[in-house]
This record gives C-alpha cells, structure tokens and sequence, in this order.
C-alpha cells in the first residue's frame, strides 16, 4: 500500500469574510473528492479570511500513479480555481 500525501497553503485574495473562503472551499473540496476520487478536508487556517491549508491524500498500490495524482491534483487547482493561489505546497509518499 502506497499513500500519497499532498499539503497546500492557499491564497483566496476575493474572500471577504469567511463565508466566502468558505464557498470556494467547498466547492473546492467535493469537486477534488468527486474528480479524482481522493480525500481531501480543510486541515488549517479555519478562522483566517483569506488563507486557508488542505490535505490531499491518495492510496493507491503504485508509487508512480500516487505522484501523477498529487501532480494532477495541482494542476486541476490552478486551471479551475484562478481565484486560489498555491502559495507553499509538500508531496510526500509513504510506503
């Protein structure tokens, strides 16, 4: 069993108040868990407006395919959500 696991500190500069941080990660969230079929969940930041940390996380039985996922996961990020900026971001792969 191969776990891939994906940190991401993001940016919502549009984010006004909490409600709309929390707007864009939901939808944010449950098209992530729809698309790839991964967990991911809000892990840090919860009570700051406009940044906000989640966990992405993917099992799978191959080391290649859990680095294509995070890396997929990322791109899919930056091409459907322009209005969330990737500020830091940690790949690990636990075996």
């Amino acid at each position: 069993m191969i776990i891939g696991v994906c940190e991401l500190e993001l940016y919502i500069p549009e984010a006004e108040s909490l409600k709309a941080k929390r707007s864009v990660l939901k939808s944010l969230l449950a098209r992530l868990r729809n698309t790839f079929n991964v967990a991911a969940a809000e892990v840090d930041h919860q009570d700051l407006w406009q940044s906000a940390v989640i966990g992405v996380v993917t099992v799978t039985n191959s080391t290649v395919h859990a680095n294509q996922m995070l890396s997929q996961v990322l791109n899919w990020i930056e091409d459907n959500y322009p209005q969330v900026m990737i500020i830091k971001q940690s790949m690990e792969i636990i075996t």
